[in-house]
């Protein structure tokens, strides 16, 4: 009896750690993951003690999550907007700054100085720049200097925009060559081959 106890017991503490947890979470996709894995877990521990409000709360903040994971699952590309931009564009040197300890982190190592680039791109959500590509284009490659998201969006919907518009511009294959630390989820869901070295795409 005291060992089933302790059992129900750690079932409502791992739920409760993992909705709190979620909200510590910057990207808002992980959050909503999180949160509903934890709300899940805290539902069936509040039906197992027979607290039935603490279950209808959180089988309620499951399927609002739901519904806001499914959202963000059929965003379309209607809902970013695709910028060519110059390398000294103020609206890019912007983005930079503000994210500047967030990219270093992302990119262990990273030079944030792209006074020799010759071409960008920003992605806008609403009229915010929340993706940005930096590179070296020579004819129909880009060498990636940088491939950012901001941590809200980093649910690969950014990059699988960005590049759906780059065959337009002529792009035919992109090489990135920098830390893949924090980086090989990405460029694997987004089409990169490991090329021992250096990762390259191909549209």
């Amino acid at each position: 009896m005291e060992t089933s106890k302790m059992i129900i017991e750690a079932v409502g503490y791992l739920g409760s750690f993992l909705v709190l947890v979620s909200f510590l979470m910057v990207s808002v996709f992980k959050l909503r993951v999180v949160n509903s894995i934890g709300s899940i877990i805290f539902t069936v521990y509040a039906l197992i003690i027979h607290s039935y409000p603490t279950a209808i709360m959180n089988i309620c903040l499951v399927l609002i999550n739901i519904y806001y994971l499914v959202k963000m699952s059929r965003k379309t590309d209607n809902e970013y907007d695709f910028i060519q931009a110059d390398v000294n564009d103020s609206l890019l040197k912007y983005a930079i700054n503000k994210y500047r300890e967030d990219i270093e982190k992302c990119f262990p190592g990273i030079s944030l100085d792209f006074s020799k680039a010759n071409c960008s791109y920003v992605v806008c959500h609403e009229g915010r720049p929340v993706g940005l590509m930096v590179g070296n284009k020579h004819n129909d490659e880009i060498e990636i200097q940088l491939d950012y998201s901001v941590p809200e969006y980093r649910d690969f919907s950014i990059g699988k925009f960005l590049f759906s518009k780059l065959p337009a511009e002529g792009i035919k294959t992109l090489i990135y060559r920098g830390s893949d630390e924090f980086h090989k989820d990405y460029l694997a869901k987004t089409g990169f081959v490991n090329k021992g070295g250096y990762y390259e795409k191909s549209f």
